[in-house]
């Protein structure tokens, strides 16, 4: 009988732990102290180091394969030079600047991003969006500065940079000089250029390159698609040739198409027939590049086609004096001399540069990882924060506006044959080019033919429009994100939107973490798998034991969704049935007092609680917390108080398959007691060591 009774202890003990390592940490003084001996500690190779990492060309340009690289990049960067200074000029009209501003900020993006990026294939330079959103705080500093939004002005700019301003049109003084309309555009431009550069590099020194974390892929999609919607608007009024001002503020885009319809009568008829022209020929040139781009090496170059043949048109046929065809006007060859950013603006744009300076870096960097990725190579994203933030400082010295990586020619320089930046160089020599030569030659060319360019280089971000149901039926939450992101983007404003987006995502995460799916466990047979009953079949449920799973991290937001969802699932609400057998005890106990006086009977009060004890069905509960990543404060009350709820009416609550950090969050809230002395009868590594040392204990307890 003794030995019967050893082994019966035997085998009631707990399973053996897992020994845990002990960490030992550091003193933070000591760690703090012996980073900062380590960033002040100036050597021969430190400054190496340094250069080399600040600087990335020289590590690896004297080890450029001249044979075997200088093809490709001398292909790829001139193909996508002829690409850029047609796009460069046509997107200084969603800027809100002269074209010859797009060409600066093309010619200096590539050679600072050749200098300091760590990317082989990103191009860096003017991008859509990016023009977009500096339009929309130069057109808004301009309606405060009290400038006519309209565009029928030909004054050069140069007159005024040069202070040989000699019209009488409306100035402002900016730093002790007098601005006309186009000289303050770039200056705000310029400004706003520079703030956002500001702000990434101090990112980039603070390691807050993490912030781009919390731009979803389905956001910031529903952002781009909604902003090139709004660009799609912007430009309508190139293509009908109407002399409408900007729309400054929210709602630009239903506001927008209430001004065309509203001057629809005043459409040129010269402007239409070229938009139309112009787009068939870049669609057309776009569909036989896709369609047949195996076999051709190069892209068709269909925007210099389009510019070139456009130009020739306007030029012989006399389109701007004979119809009233708007044109670019003037562009000045050589450089203008630098300029620093006017301060003054600076307090009025900061909370502007902030989307620009965060967007900017989102694209630059998931573009150079995409990219590394496809060929093998890694980047680091805090050079890169600093590569783009310098592409935007310096510049702004120059009279340029913000740049980021840009994905069409991106693709573009992949497709050709790209190796290094030694691309960009090349295409900063095309746009240099054009700059110091061809520039004058653009005078004729048709707003409306730049408004072409813009819009068909959206086909893909509009196309996306397509992808709704493929994405619905993927992710319904995706889905809505990138819904409420477009529609945010496109109906109120570009800033608001990306805000909206980023809210939005984060709130549909919370929700989730609220609402996760719950589920009870059942067991495949003769085995020690335990899985989801509603999900799986031949799963059968463990006899007296309820195995529940929560798949969400527990805390203070999610806490009553847990306790709601265990009592449902187990069907038992522990304070419920402590009332319950209460409210039976005190009935017993009055039956018990009646019949004590005829029969002496005292013990049925006991009976009652005992029956009700025994309807449970169950006398144990095990708490899978292998898809719980963390708990709070608030969730470790969650688990104290089950376990003493649940002990009341005689069931145990075990945990099974906790992850360290929940263990060490456990352990530091004493849920284990004091020196946490009921550890191995409370937690456990696997749910099938959990239910075995549960039906050991029942049947101990039984007998």
């Amino acid at each position: 009988m003794a030995e019967l009774i050893k082994v019966t202890d035997t085998s009631l003990g707990p399973p053996p732990l897992l020994e845990r390592r002990v960490h030992q940490r550091k003193p933070t003084l000591s760690v703090l102290k012996s980073k900062l001996k380590k960033s002040t500690t100036c050597s021969a190779q430190r400054l190496r180091s340094t250069l080399t990492g600040f600087f990335p060309v020289v590590r690896w340009l004297p080890k450029y394969k001249l044979r075997e690289y200088v093809w490709g990049d001398v292909m790829s960067g001139m193909i996508v030079g002829i690409i850029l200074v047609p796009q460069a000029i046509a997107y200084c009209l969603l800027a809100g600047v002269e074209p010859i501003y797009g060409l600066y900020t093309s010619f200096y993006a590539n050679i600072i991003y050749f200098l300091m990026g760590t990317s082989r294939h990103v191009s860096v330079g003017i991008f859509s969006l990016m023009s977009l959103m500096v339009g929309q705080v130069v057109v808004k500093e301009m309606f405060l500065a009290g400038f006519d939004l309209n565009e029928d002005n030909t004054v050069p700019v140069l007159s005024v940079l040069n202070g040989t301003n000699v019209t009488a049109e409306k100035t402002v003084d900016l730093m002790g000089m007098q601005c006309n309309k186009e000289c303050y555009a770039i200056s705000v431009a310029a400004t706003v250029t520079f703030l956002a550069g500001v702000y990434q590099v101090l990112m980039a020194v603070f390691q807050l390159g993490f912030v781009s974390v919390y731009l979803s892929a389905p956001m910031l999609d529903g952002f781009a698609t909604g902003a090139s919607f709004t660009i799609l608007t912007v430009q309508a009024k190139y293509l009908l040739g109407l002399k409408i001002s900007r729309h400054q503020g929210y709602g630009q885009v239903p506001v927008t198409w209430f001004k065309i319809f509203a001057n629809i009568q005043n459409t040129n008829l010269c402007d239409v027939i070229t938009s139309a022209i112009c787009i068939s020929v870049l669609v057309a040139g776009k569909e036989i590049q896709e369609r047949y781009k195996d076999r051709l090496k190069i892209p068709l170059p269909t925007e210099l086609v389009v510019v070139v043949g456009a130009t020739l048109a306007s030029h012989f046929g006399e389109l701007n004096t004979k119809y009233g065809s708007t044109i670019s006007g003037h562009i000045p060859t050589g450089f203008i001399p630098p300029q620093v950013p006017g301060f003054s603006l600076m307090p009025r744009l900061a909370l502007d540069a902030i989307p620009l300076a965060v967007i900017s870096f989102a694209f630059t960097v998931s573009l150079s990882e995409m990219f590394a990725k496809k060929h093998g190579y890694t980047i680091r994203p805090n050079q890169e924060m600093l590569a783009v933030g310098f592409c935007n400082i310096i510049p702004s010295f120059f009279h340029c506006f913000t740049t980021s990586a840009a994905l069409a020619k991106t693709m573009v320089k992949d497709s050709t044959g790209c190796q290094t930046q030694v691309s960009s160089v090349i295409s900063a020599l095309v746009v240099l080019l054009v700059l110091l030569f061809f520039a004058p030659f653009f005078y004729m060319l048709q707003k409306c033919v730049l408004a072409c360019i813009i819009i068909v280089s959206l086909r893909g971000a509009l196309r996306k429009f397509r992808d709704v149901p493929a994405k619905w039926h993927s992710s319904k939450t995706d889905a809505t994100v990138w819904l409420v992101s477009m529609s945010a983007t496109a109906l109120i404003s570009v800033e608001l939107g990306l805000l909206v987006g980023i809210v939005f995502s984060m709130i549909c995460i919370i929700y989730k973490t609220q609402n996760p799916k719950v589920s009870l466990l059942g067991r495949a047979s003769n085995t020690d798998l335990y899985e989801d009953l509603e999900e799986y079949k031949n799963l059968v449920p463990t006899p007296q034991v309820q195995i529940f799973r929560f798949q969400a991290p527990l805390y203070y937001a999610n806490k009553d969704s847990f306790l709601k969802s265990l009592y449902k699932a187990v069907g038992v609400e522990p304070f419920l049935e402590l009332m319950k057998r209460r409210k039976a005890e005190k009935a017993a106990k009055e039956i018990s007092k009646k019949q004590a006086k005829t029969k002496g009977e005292t013990q049925s009060g006991d009976v009652v609680v005992g029956l009700v004890q025994r309807e449970l069905g169950f006398h144990t509960i095990v708490l899978d917390c292998s898809a719980v990543p963390f708990i709070d404060s608030t969730g470790l009350g969650a688990f104290k108080g089950l376990v003493k709820e649940y002990k009341e009416i005689g069931v145990k609550v075990l945990l099974a398959c906790c992850t360290t950090t929940v263990i060490d969050t456990l352990q530091k809230g004493q849920f284990f007691g004091k020196n946490d002395k009921d550890i191995s009868s409370l937690l456990f590594h696997t749910i099938h060591a959990a239910v075995l040392y549960a039906d050991r204990a029942a049947e101990a307890a039984e007998t």
